[in-house]
Parts: C-alpha cells; sequence; structure tokens
C-alpha cells in the first residue's frame, strides 16, 4: 500500500483514482511512478517554471518567403513570380526582413523576443516529409532512433513527472514525444473544443472522456499499432512500436495504463481549461483554437512541461504566392492572441515558443508558380525569455546543394540551448546524444 500513498501524494491522477482499481493498474502505476515515490517535494512542473510550445510547420515552409533577402539579386532571378519586394517586407536589417503578413513577430523582433534562426538544417539532408519529419523530431540525422527528443527529455529530466508533462494536439503522438516510460498525453477531438468554448458541464466531460478513451472495436489491442484508437482517440502509441518501459508489461496492459492516465488526465485538462476566461479574441483556424486552449492549460496551472501544436498546408508547389501569405497570416494572428492572453494572465514570461518545418524549398521557382522541397530553412523562437536578433549566418544564394540552401546551424544546436537553458534539463547528451554549440538564444 506504501507504493500507493505514495502515488496517490506526487501526481494528479490520484484525483480520479478509487481504492477498487484493477491490481495491474496497482503494479503498473507503482512501478512507472518509482522515480516520484522517493522525491522529498514534486518534481518541477509547468506549474512553477519554465514551458516550451512547439509549433509544427507541417509541409516544408518556405523559408525564403518567410526570411525575405530582399537585397540579393540572386533571390529575385530565382523567383520572377514569387519574390517579395522591399515594399512587401518588415525589414529586421539591411538584407533581411520578414514577409509582411508576419506584423506581430515583426513587433516581437523589434522588442527583443523573437529569435530568428537562418540556414537551420543538418547533415546529409532528406527531400522526403516523412522521413525529414522523422528526423527533426527524434534528432537523428541517421533515423534510426525509436524515440523522440522530447520523449528523452521527459524519460531523463523529468523522473515522476505526470503524464501530462507533455501534451499535443496532433491526431497521433508526434515522433518527437516518443518514450520509454512517459510518452505525454495526444489529444485531439472537435468535441474537446465545442465542450471548453460552449461552457460544458461535469456530465458532459464525462461523456466526453468516455468516446475519448473507449475500445476501437476493429483493433485487437495486443497487436494495436502505432496510432492507437482511431475513433476520435486521445492515447498514442510510442514511437517504433515500443510499448511501455516497464519490465514484462505486455502490450494490453500498457493500453489499459494509457487509457487510463489519458482519460484522467484528460478530465483535469477539461475542467482546467473550461474555468479560464479571456478578454483576448482569437481566430476560428485550427491552429488559433489549439493555442487557445494551450493558453488555457497554463492559465489553468496544468504541470505540463510541452506543448505541442501543427500549422499545416506548406507544401506549397503550385501557387505558392497567396497561399503562402495566408498560412503566415494565420500562423501571426494565431500568435498574436496567444501570447497577448499570456500576458493577460501573468505567465508570459514563463513561456518560450519554437517553430520548425521538415525542410526548406528551392531556391527557384518551379513552372507552377510554385516551390518544391529543399533543405536549410529558418525557424523562430518567441517569448520573454529568448534573446533576439538574427542567429546563423545568411545562406548564399548562389553556392547552393542541388538547387538548395546549404545550412549552417545543425538543428540540434537550438534543441541543446532549449533543453539546457529553458527547460533546465541536467545534462543535454543523454537526450541529444553529444553536446551542441550554443547559439545563446536563451537569456
Amino acid at each position: 500500500m506504501k507504493t500507493r500513498r505514495d502515488f496517490l501524494r506526487s501526481t494528479v491522477l490520484g484525483a480520479s483514482a478509487s481504492w477498487t482499481v484493477p491490481m495491474f493498474i496497482e503494479r503498473t502505476f507503482g512501478q512507472l511512478h518509482q522515480g516520484a515515490r522517493d522525491l522529498a517535494v514534486q518534481p518541477v512542473t509547468g506549474k512553477d517554471d519554465t514551458i516550451l510550445v512547439v509549433l509544427q510547420l507541417a509541409g516544408g515552409n518556405d523559408g525564403l518567403n518567410t526570411l525575405v533577402p530582399f537585397s540579393d539579386d540572386a533571390y529575385h532571378k530565382a523567383r520572377p513570380r514569387l519574390a517579395k519586394k522591399e515594399k512587401e517586407i518588415i525589414k529586421l536589417s539591411d538584407h533581411l526582413g520578414l514577409n509582411a503578413a508576419l506584423p506581430f513577430l515583426g513587433s516581437l523582433f523589434k522588442e527583443g523576443d523573437l529569435g530568428v534562426v537562418q540556414g537551420v538544417g543538418y547533415p546529409n539532408p532528406n527531400r522526403s516529409h516523412f522521413v525529414s519529419t522523422s528526423i527533426w523530431e527524434t534528432a537523428d540525422p541517421g533515423n534510426r532512433s525509436a524515440t523522440g527528443w522530447l520523449g528523452r527529455y521527459f524519460d531523463n529530466a523529468c523522473p515522476g513527472a505526470d503524464p501530462t508533462v507533455g501534451i499535443s494536439f496532433n491526431k497521433t503522438q508526434p515522433e518527437s514525444f516518443g518514450a520509454l516510460k512517459n510518452p505525454g498525453v495526444c489529444l485531439n477531438s472537435p468535441e474537446l473544443y465545442r465542450w471548453i468554448h460552449q461552457g460544458g458541464n461535469k456530465d458532459q466531460a464525462e461523456d466526453f472522456f468516455a468516446s475519448l478513451n473507449r475500445p476501437d472495436s476493429g483493433t485487437d489491442a495486443s497487436t494495436a499499432d502505432d496510432d492507437g484508437p482511431t475513433d476520435g482517440g486521445s492515447i498514442a502509441m510510442p514511437a517504433g512500436g515500443k510499448v511501455g518501459g516497464i519490465s514484462g508489461e505486455g502490450n494490453l496492459d500498457f493500453l489499459k495504463r494509457v487509457a487510463l492516465d489519458a482519460q484522467v488526465s484528460s478530465k483535469t485538462i477539461l475542467e482546467l481549461a473550461a474555468k479560464h476566461k479571456t478578454t483576448v479574441s482569437y481566430d476560428g483556424t485550427p491552429l488559433a483554437r489549439n493555442l487557445n486552449l494551450v493558453a488555457r492549460m497554463i492559465a489553468g496551472g496544468m504541470p505540463t512541461r510541452v506543448y505541442y501544436v501543427s500549422h499545416g498546408g506548406f507544401d506549397t508547389h503550385n501557387q505558392q504566392l497567396n497561399s503562402h501569405d495566408r498560412l503566415l497570416g494565420q500562423l501571426d494572428s494565431g500568435l498574436k492572441s496567444f501570447f497577448a492572453d499570456l500576458k493577460q494572465q501573468g505567465n508570459d514570461k514563463r513561456v518560450v515558443l519554437m517553430t520548425f518545418s521538415e525542410f526548406g524549398r528551392r531556391v527557384a521557382e518551379n513552372a507552377s508558380a510554385g516551390t518544391d522541397h529543399g533543405k536549410g530553412s529558418c525557424l523562430f523562437l518567441a517569448g520573454h525569455g529568448i534573446k533576439g536578433g538574427i542567429y546563423g549566418r545568411q545562406p548564399s544564394l548562389s553556392d547552393l546543394s542541388e538547387g538548395d540552401l546549404k545550412h549552417n546551424v545543425d538543428f540540434r544546436s537550438v534543441y541543446g540551448n532549449i533543453l539546457g537553458d529553458w527547460l533546465k534539463a541536467p545534462s543535454i547528451k543523454p537526450i541529444l546524444g553529444a553536446d551542441y554549440p550554443s547559439l545563446g538564444l536563451v537569456g
């Protein structure tokens, strides 16, 4: 019984546990949270420390029309239809400017709260959406790792953490959350937004959780694939098909444990998020709705250290000009509302948001007034905790790699800064496999 009492004391899941839970839950909970049993105090959580929001720009964002080298003649020659003119950008320097669809990010840059990292990539880059996304998510250019960079952070730096140490709003668990012990929680359902925004009651919440976690009648739990339940579910298997980090735990036990973790954690999420009231207006885009929900969770005191959201549509092979500007405008609007909400809460100094995309686009536009898969690109880091400025060297537009920009910043250097300096991981090497040069992004 000591294991049970200590577990109840050390995790929010204990709030819903009853004395009649099955023995397998008693066993798996006790083993899962063994790191928490001997802690004199609660582990550091998102309730009382820094928080990271990871925002994926899915599809391969065109870095050259996001961070525009407007003074470079080679840029205009390579893109006669797509190149941005000087009047269509927000100047950051005499050579670089943001796409005019990003006025909020421009204001963050002027305030010193936006880090722009140019020329980001990795050795031997791959132009496949699937492979390159996997490389960014696992932080392994060899694409051999069965766990993700954030999952390894949870395993190595967050012992005894609640299952909600990481929350994703993807349809399935992102590969970056793949972990041996604690893969976080994956939530995605229109019912989530409907319940939150219409002011649901307890009964509605219970119905929502029941549907969220009901077994998939077409799937044998012992042979479930990586995506887990498919009927609007929030449960995701760890990356690489590995089930659990508990010796001797079978697939069925793992799925049951994760189902209970997700169900009770989801209940906490909804109850806390429903309480938060804000005067900040959000757009109706999926990205804005997800950022709204993240803000609600932060305001409610969730113990989450990492939130993960996506903004898709960046595979702009055809007629890119208007669609890309529209996507960037949605990004900018969502971030403006999100950071205004955080400021209203008094939580703006505790949150850093990082964007990433699996690759950039080719330097030259194609025959369809779009751009094809490329290599090096740019990313943003936003928040009071970031030392604003431009990082990395401006990639050459004439010295190319098969028509693509060459990277000069390894993305793992960015990860290392965030893990060590923002999330305060005691050691980077077990997470990234090596130490990487610091960019000095956090301060």
